[in-house]
């Protein structure tokens, strides 16, 4: 495929030749006989954005289960409607998501039985890494005199009895595409060999536009409960030694400090991160800074639930959430995701929020933790292998592209996705926004 009259991000014009790849940008280049020709009209041109942490399976799962957040389920009674009037999935079960503490309380299987119906029940905690299950769903995976019915997402003693839900990825891979994503790192913790088979064959057959990196099993989820600097240390240096990197999930100062420790403890080699990072004390930027870890952020919870960080969160503490330009400042690398299905899919709204760091109601949450338009929109512009090296329409790139609806300009200042008009992956159309 020919891209002619394309314009770059610097305001350069070209014509653009892709293949699998990306074989030739020049100024001007004719048409070879049978070529598709895609006029981008003096339209934008970008790299595809690359999502650097997502949970592919849970996305699609999501596509299924009932949403119990603070924005669709404001008390308990409305708990109990959502939950009663749910469909029962096909493997027996009502799978809930998103439930955070201000909609009705802690939840445990107690709280639970009264609210839901009697067949097997699960929630979510908006945070992804706890499930409350009520009794019938305690008795089904094996668990009935569990005390309270609260289980970690990673803990494979009960979640490897549940049926992994194998399709809507292409219902997933589609709304992707929508944004101008090409390609996704998938930041489940527990992926074997075979769900990375599955994914990589899901993309050749066409029923996944996006290619997905794994971070398993390099990824681990810590929890304030079981901190252990030493066993993380030595866990580091086993993926060192048999030569991957890691991700380490952080959410907490707490988490942050023990990693940072361990880090110091084990060393650091290229590649290794820091998931979220959802709080950074003053004290732990120049720490960042000295080991090199790449931080990979989701500003976007600024907007989604930056309202309730204002009401639970002591005020001296707020500006340590979501740190941007201050990691920037501090010369640590940072990256964009979204988290989704944790957070919204949508990375135009990411990068809003990194801009502008309001919250739903318009309350301004880290007011100097903004940063520049074209910052946030190149931290999607990170390869998967490397997220530190942004990836560029130049020769030799994989052909991973988007073409915006509107001048450089007037992309940096709306970083809408209604401006997303088409999406190539590999060379491929996978998306054409009609009209």
């Amino acid at each position: 495929m020919l891209i002619q009259r394309a314009t770059l991000l610097d305001g350069t014009v070209v014509d653009v030749r892709v293949a699998h790849d990306i074989g030739e940008v020049a100024a001007h280049l004719d048409a070879a006989p049978g070529e598709q020709v895609l006029d981008a009209a003096h339209r934008t041109l970008i790299p595809g954005l690359h999502d650097h942490h997502v949970h592919m399976h849970s996305a699609a799962a999501a596509l299924t289960s009932v949403p119990v957040g603070p924005r669709e389920v404001a008390d308990r009674d409305a708990l109990r409607r959502a939950l009663t009037t749910a469909t029962v999935g096909e493997d027996g079960w009502i799978r809930a998501i998103g439930y955070h503490e201000a909609v009705a309380g802690p939840l445990d299987r107690h709280a639970l039985d009264e609210v839901s119906p009697a067949v097997p029940v699960r929630v979510q905690h908006r945070s992804g890494v706890l499930w409350t299950l009520n009794s019938p769903g305690l008795e089904r995976v094996g668990l009935p005199d569990h005390p309270d019915g609260r289980l970690r997402s990673a803990d494979p003693n009960w979640s490897n009895s549940l049926q992994r839900r194998e399709t809507g990825l292409e219902a997933v891979g589609r709304r992707l595409a929508s944004y101008g994503v090409t390609g996704v790192t998938d930041a489940t913790p527990d992926f074997g060999l075979d769900d990375v088979v599955k994914f990589a064959e899901a993309h050749q057959h066409g029923e996944l536009a996006q290619r997905v990196h794994c971070l398993a099993p390099g990824k681990v989820i810590l929890h304030d409960d079981g901190l252990d600097v030493d066993g993380l240390a030595r866990w580091i240096g086993g993926r060192h030694e048999a030569g991957g990197t890691v991700a380490v999930h952080c959410v907490t100062a707490a988490q942050l400090v023990v990693t940072l420790a361990a880090l110091r403890a084990a060393g650091t080699r290229p590649g290794d991160r820091i998931e979220h990072a959802a709080v950074v004390p003053d004290d732990c930027l120049a720490d960042l800074a000295g080991l090199g870890v790449t931080v990979v952020t989701q500003p976007n919870f600024v907007a989604e639930r930056g309202d309730q960080y204002l009401l639970d969160v002591p005020a001296d503490e707020q500006p340590q959430l979501w740190r941007f330009a201050s990691l920037l400042a501090a010369d640590v690398p940072v990256v964009m995701s979204t988290d989704f299905p944790f957070g919204d899919a949508d990375p135009w709204a990411a990068m809003r929020a990194a801009v502008r760091r309001r919250t739903a109601t318009g309350a301004v949450l880290g007011a100097d933790e903004g940063v520049p338009a074209r910052t946030a929109l190149t931290g999607f512009f990170g390869s998967p292998e490397d997220p530190r090296t942004p990836r560029s329409v130049s020769a030799g790139e994989i052909a991973n592209l988007c073409v915006l609806a509107g001048s450089p300009e007037d992309v940096l200042h709306e970083l809408d996705a209604e401006m997303v008009a088409v999406t190539v992956v590999e060379g491929r159309v996978v998306y054409e926004r009609e009209g």
